[in-house]
């Protein structure tokens, strides 16, 4: 079972920064599960949220806001200090990074609530430039973006993400199977035997969000689930070694 650090090593250090992505690598994570959106001036940046209200000392919509505006807010700015000043990466920067390391990045596009018209190929071209192709899968709520995303890079892995409540009465790896989904990415309170056991019939890989207690670990690692996503990286990686 891959270990992907959800947003970064999110549980100890400010979320998808680069400090957050450099702890996951160092606490030996697998995987990076990060955001992209897009600026106003149509760069790529990491972060999860439509708006930078939540996690910096700024305010408004990243759609909205330039990529040199969005530079000066702190994404460390709910920590008191503890991490000093951490820009908001742009999603070029981390791919310089991660094409000096081994792990994968699993890549959500955050089309649910905002249309950024042409982001599928910017993503790509991006990960492309860096020479990244064999290192990286998609995932999104927007699952007409994942069926786009499966014609610009046929040969790369894209997992559908559904809610917590998403997908309960539909066959999720039979549904996965139709629309060329190698993987579907459930939340944890979503994931049941049933479920579990349609997906592993249709050789459908399931990553599940965002488990941070040894009570779900031992679930997944019960289920034979293929990858979690976690906070906290470290710990379940640790917990995994023992396990071998």
């Amino acid at each position: 079972m891959k270990v992907m650090a959800h947003r970064g090593y999110s549980g100890m250090y400010p979320e998808n920064t680069m400090l957050a992505f450099r702890k996951a690598a160092e606490a030996g994570a697998d995987g990076i599960e990060l955001d992209v959106h897009a600026t106003k001036d149509g760069v790529l940046v990491v972060h999860h949220d439509e708006t930078v209200d939540r996690t910096t000392d700024g305010t408004g919509r990243i759609c909205d806001l330039t990529f040199e505006e969005l530079r000066r807010f702190n994404a460390a700015a709910r920590w008191d200090g503890k991490f000093g000043f951490q820009p908001i990466p742009s999603f070029e920067e981390y791919c310089a990074w991660a094409a000096e390391q081994t792990l994968f990045t699993n890549i959500e596009i955050k089309t649910d609530n905002t249309f950024y018209p042409g982001i599928e190929q910017q993503v790509w071209d991006m990960i492309c430039a860096h020479g990244l192709q064999d290192r990286v899968m998609f995932s999104s709520f927007n699952h007409v973006t994942l069926m786009k995303l499966r014609q610009i890079a046929p040969r790369t892995d894209v997992g559908a993400l559904v809610l917590e409540d998403g997908m309960v009465r539909v066959r999720p790896g039979d549904y996965c199977k139709a629309s060329g989904f190698q993987a579907w990415h459930p939340s944890f309170a979503s994931l049941n035997d049933e479920n579990v056991a349609n997906c592993k019939a249709a050789g459908v890989a399931i990553n599940v969000w965002t488990v941070n207690d040894m009570a779900g670990l031992e679930k997944l690692y019960a289920w034979d689930c293929e990858g979690i996503i976690t906070n906290f990286p470290g710990v379940a990686k640790a917990w995994l070694d023992t396990r071998v």
